[in-house]
C-alpha cells in the first residue's frame, strides 16, 4: 500500500499543517525590520546610564523580539509592545537615566508603551505617540517626566488606557481628553496638575477607572459616566457638596475616594444605595451633620474613612459582614463603646477611633479576631484598664496609639512583635520600667505617665519621656 496516498497519510499531513499554522511560535528571522531596530537602538542611545544592564542585550543584528522588554506580534518580527521597569526600592541605583527618544515613532505597529519606575527618565510628554496609528495603552508611571499634557491629547483616539502616575506634569487637564471615547482607564495621580476638570468628562462612556489623586485640581466635582467602578479624587482642592450626579454611579461604583479636599455640606443619603461599594473615603473635609441612616445598607463595604470632619451623633448601626478598616476619628461622635459590628468582624486590620467619645474598660474590647490587626488608634477617649492582653494578642500589630486615656498597667509586660513600630501611651497612668525592646520602634511616646528607672539607650527625643515620676538617662538627665 502506498502510505503517501493512504487515509492515514492524509490525516497526518492535515494534523501537521494545523499544528504548524495555529501553534504560537517566535519568528525565526534573525533581525527586526531595519527601521524598527533603528528605532529601538535610538531609544537606547537616549539612555545616559544603565547601571543594571537592562538594555545590554539590545545588540544590532540580533533578534530584537528577544531583547529585554520588547514584545513582537505573533509570528512576526514587528514590535508590538515595549515594557521596561525599574526596581528603585530594591536598588535605587539600578534604574535607567536619560530621555525617551522620539525614534520610537519608527515602531509603526506599537500598541503599548509601558515605562514603570524609571525615576531618572526625564523630559516632556512623548509627542511621538501621535505618530503611532495603533497606540492603545500608554503607561508612563513613576518616572521624572514634566511639562504640560498636550492640548491635542484627544487625537490619540484609540487609547484604552492612559496612566501618567507619579511624574511632574503641570498645567490643566486639556478639554480634548473628553474625545478619548475608547478610554477605560485614566490615571494621573501624584503630579502637579491644576485647574478644574472638563465638564464634558462624562462623554467618556467607557471609562470604568479614574484616579486623579495627589494633584491640585479645584472647583466642583463634575458628572461622570455611570459605568464608573472607581472614582479616586483624594488629596486635591475640590470644593462644594458631593453633587447629585454622583447618584447615577450607584449600580457599579466600588471605590469612592474623596478624602483630603475642601468638600462640605451633608453626606448625601443616596450613598446608602451604593450596594457594590467596597471603599468610601470622605476624610479630611468639612462634612457636617449626621451620617445617613441609609449607611446600614452598605453591607459589602470593607473600608470606611470619615475621619476629620464635623460629623455628629448618632452614628448608624451598620450591617457589614466584615469591615477591614474603619476610621471615625476626630469628629463630634460620642460612641460610648466600640460598635458590635466592629467587634464581630473577622478580617479587620485597622481600627481608628481617636476622639470618638468612648467610655469603657479596655478589657471589654473583645474582638472576635485580633490576629490580623495592624493598627489600633484609641487616642483621646476615656478608656481605662490594662491593655496588655489586647496588644500581646495581636501578632501583626504595627502601631498602637492610646494617648490621653486612663490606662494603667506595667509597661514592662508589653510584648513587641517583629512588625511593631509605633507606640503612643502618653498621658495615661502607665507604670514600671521602659523595656529594652523599645529601641526597635520607629516612634515612641510614653510621656506623662508614672514610669521609673533608667531609659534604655535610644534615639528618641526627650519629649518622648518627659513628665514621668523618676525616669533618668539620655535623653533626660543622667541617673544618679
Amino acid at each position: 500500500m502506498n502510505l503517501f496516498n493512504s487515509p492515514l497519510a492524509t490525516t497526518t499531513t492535515t494534523l501537521f499543517i494545523f499544528l504548524f499554522t495555529f501553534t504560537p511560535h517566535k519568528a525565526t528571522a534573525a533581525t527586526c525590520l531595519p527601521d524598527e531596530e533603528a528605532g529601538l537602538l535610538g531609544f537606547k542611545s537616549g539612555i545616559r546610564s544603565d547601571p543594571s544592564g537592562l538594555l545590554n542585550n539590545w545588540i544590532p543584528g540580533t533578534d530584537c523580539c528577544k531583547w529585554n522588554g520588547v514584545e513582537c506580534h505573533f509570528n512576526s518580527t514587528r514590535v508590538q509592545r515595549l515594557t521596561l521597569s525599574g526596581q528603585p526600592e530594591e536598588n535605587p541605583r539600578s534604574i535607567l537615566s536619560g530621555t525617551i527618544s522620539p525614534s520610537l515613532s519608527k515602531l509603526r505597529l506599537l500598541d503599548g508603551l509601558y515605562l514603570f519606575d524609571l525615576k531618572n527618565i526625564s523630559g516632556p510628554f512623548p509627542t511621538f505617540l501621535f505618530q503611532l496609528p495603533n497606540i492603545q495603552f500608554v503607561y508612563l508611571e513613576n518616572n521624572d517626566l514634566s511639562g504640560r499634557i498636550p492640548e491635542n491629547i484627544g487625537k490619540l483616539s484609540k487609547l484604552y488606557a492612559l496612566s501618567l502616575v507619579g511624574n511632574r506634569f503641570t498645567g490643566t487637564l486639556p478639554s480634548s481628553i473628553t474625545e478619548l471615547t475608547q478610554l477605560t482607564q485614566l490615571k494621573l495621580d501624584n503630579n502637579s496638575l491644576s485647574g478644574t476638570l472638563p465638564k464634558a468628562i462624562n462623554k467618556l462612556v467607557n471609562l470604568n477607572y479614574i484616579s486623579l489623586e495627589g494633584n491640585q485640581f479645584e472647583g466642583t466635582i463634575p458628572a461622570f459616566s455611570s459605568n464608573l467602578r472607581s472614582l479616586r479624587l483624594s488629596r486635591n482642592k475640590f470644593s462644594g457638596n458631593i453633587p447629585a450626579s454622583i447618584a447615577s454611579l450607584a449600580s457599579n461604583l466600588a471605590y469612592l475616594e474623596l478624602g483630603h479636599n475642601s468638600l462640605s455640606g451633608k453626606i448625601p443619603d443616596f450613598l446608602g444605595k451604593f450596594r457594590a461599594l467596597d471603599t468610601l473615603d470622605l476624610s479630611w473635609n468639612r462634612f457636617s451633620g449626621t451620617v445617613p441612616a441609609s449607611f446600614a445598607n452598605l453591607t459589602k463595604i470593607f473600608n470606611l474613612d470619615l475621619s476629620n470632619n464635623l460629623l455628629v451623633d448618632p452614628f448608624p448601626v451598620m450591617n457589614v459582614k466584615g469591615i477591614e478598616s474603619l476610621d471615625l476619628s476626630n469628629n463630634s461622635f460620642h460612641l460610648g463603646k466600640i460598635p458590635k459590628w466592629v467587634l464581630t468582624s473577622p478580617i479587620i486590620f485597622s481600627l481608628k477611633l481617636a476622639n470618638c467619645g468612648i467610655k469603657m474598660r479596655i478589657e471589654d474590647f473583645k474582638p472576635s479576631e485580633t490576629f490580623f490587626y495592624d493598627f489600633i488608634d484609641l487616642s483621646g477617649n476615656e478608656i481605662s484598664g490594662n491593655a496588655i492582653s489586647l496588644v500581646n494578642s495581636t501578632q501583626y500589630l504595627i502601631g498602637f496609639w492610646a494617648a490621653m486615656n486612663n490606662l494603667k498597667f506595667d509597661l514592662g509586660k508589653l510584648r513587641f512583635g517583629e512588625r511593631f513600630r509605633y507606640l503612643d501611651l502618653s498621658h495615661n497612668a502607665v507604670f514600671g520600667k521602659i523595656p529594652n525592646s523599645v529601641v526597635g520602634l520607629q516612634k515612641l511616646n510614653v510621656s506623662y505617665n508614672h514610669l521609673c528607672g533608667q531609659i534604655p539607650k535610644n534615639t528618641f527625643p526627650a519629649s518622648a519621656f518627659v513628665g514621668n515620676d523618676c525616669l533618668c538617662g539620655s535623653p533626660l538627665k543622667p541617673c544618679k
